[in-house]
């Protein structure tokens, strides 16, 4: 982990044109979110090509709960990303080491608990969620390999978050890369040669994520430049994990649910029978691949203004922010209107089911515009994150789902039992009042500043 390489990402993203800075980071960020989603998606074509509807459900609830638990991890490692990035910008290189030893001591202990728990509950998860009773069994082989595989999650994504902090995201894509191959050669393997079904898609990620970390701890080490991490940087350091924990719980919170949400609008879906869930299921990853960019743009602006603020040029830092949310504004725009002509033709990439295809062609035809009004929020959330005030996040997250997104979707499935379209609409409605939300935090944030910039200014003379 690379001190050397490190600093002159930090001097790129701290100098320079604002608009260039993002894309240079944000393009193989968005590659690796996207190889990173081929996981589900691979497991999900492939399976549906040699398995019926009962094992597509399987996979597809499976999946949506591992990706809840990928999520939540990413959210808590953000607060390593952010405090990596300051230390990053302000030339602060012991503090710096101090972060990424204590993240690895962290984040290796909660792995563990995690996986026993999630073991222990395995069968528990499954009822919770209602998985339909067709599915059930292939939805616990899937969650069983996959919660086996926890503690290699873990480890790609805090390598991840290392990396990013210090400027670097092209290295976690090539290693991102690596078991996105592995994962899709190993899918033909276990499902279609084997015929292993949903616990062979579930092997064959879980052995993919492995490949990854792997590959990832190999170059490291050949390497052999850059931070010099010491024993005394792993010791539990209270001020540091503190640091981390106060910014990463708020977000993996937040994360949590959403992810939450997600999954009790599945829970509502599975009720309506096996073809809604199926559709439901299959929108969710192609939902998942559209909010790559906006997803893409909340680490951007975290770990660019994490950098710029801890080199104190709050100013740059803004202007991330406004460029994020003009790219996410435009990008969501587009494919929202493009999908309203070709959402049937999407789904039925999945499968061939005809009820499925018009089901999941509703649902996504009013899913869409969540990606204009996420992408907006998702940045403002970013930027917030950056200044440690990620409970804001957390904040208009948790309103839009208790106030719109979980009650639209519950009262449109009850009113309107023929269609998903009307469920599809209360993710939007609920990204719309974020974004309120998030528009009057970031006036008030700015105005406090300005405050004390004035007064600091006022001592000064």
């Amino acid at each position: 982990m690379y001190l050397e390489r490190g600093y002159d990402m930090e001097r790129k993203l701290t100098s320079g044109s604002v608009l260039k800075n993002i894309m240079y980071f944000s393009l193989p960020y968005l590659l690796s979110y996207f190889l990173q989603t081929l996981y589900g998606m691979a497991d999900l074509f492939i399976i549906g090509q040699f398995d019926g509807v009962d094992s597509i459900t399987a996979v597809s609830v499976g999946s949506q709960v591992m990706h809840m638990l990928t999520v939540m991890i990413v959210g808590l490692a953000m607060g390593s990303t952010v405090m990596i990035g300051r230390a990053t910008g302000a030339g602060q290189n012991e503090q710096m080491s101090r972060a990424v030893g204590n993240t690895i001591t962290l984040f290796m202990g909660v792995s563990a608990v995690i996986t026993v728990l999630l073991l222990v509950f395995a069968e528990t998860i499954v009822a919770a969620v209602s998985t339909p009773a067709e599915a059930a069994a292939g939805t616990t082989a899937y969650l069983t390999i996959c919660f086996i595989g926890v503690p290699f999650i873990t480890a790609y994504n805090i390598i991840s978050s290392i990396f990013r902090g210090l400027g670097d995201s092209k290295s976690p894509m090539y290693f991102i890369a690596v078991a996105c191959a592995a994962n899709i050669a190993l899918d033909y393997l276990f499902i279609g040669i084997f015929r292993m079904g949903a616990a062979g898609a579930a092997l064959g990620t879980t052995l993919a994520q492995t490949i990854s970390v792997i590959t990832a701890l190999i170059v490291i080490i050949k390497r052999k430049n850059g931070i010099t991490l010491k024993k005394e940087h792993f010791k539990p350091r209270r001020e540091t994990m503190g640091q981390i924990l106060r910014i990463g719980i708020p977000v993996t919170l937040q994360d949590g649910f959403i992810q939450i949400s997600f999954i009790v609008i599945t829970v509502i879906a599975n009720r309506r029978g096996l073809n809604d869930a199926a559709a439901v299921g299959i929108v969710e990853k192609i939902i998942g691949i559209v909010f790559l960019v906006p997803s893409t743009m909340l680490s951007t602006v975290s770990a660019l203004s994490a950098q710029n603020i801890g080199a104190g040029k709050h100013d740059r830092a803004a202007r991330t922010l406004r460029y994020a949310i003009m790219i996410v504004a435009v990008f969501g725009i587009v494919v929202s209107v493009a999908v309203q002509f070709i959402s049937g033709s999407v789904v039925g990439l999945f499968t061939s089911d005809a009820k499925v295809i018009l089901l999941g062609g509703q649902y996504l035809r009013g899913y869409i515009w969540d990606c204009i009004f996420a992408g907006i929020h998702f940045s403002f959330s970013g930027y917030f994150c950056a200044y440690g005030r990620s409970g804001i996040s957390f904040l208009h997250n948790f309103l839009s789902i208790v106030c719109a997104r979980v009650p639209g979707a519950y009262l449109a499935s009850m009113y309107f039992s023929d269609t998903l379209f009307p469920m599809g609409l209360a993710a939007p409605a609920g990204s719309l009042l974020s974004v309120i939300i998030c528009i009057t935090a970031f006036m008030l944030l700015r105005r406090r500043m300005s405050g004390q910039e004035r007064q600091v200014s006022e001592s000064a003379e």
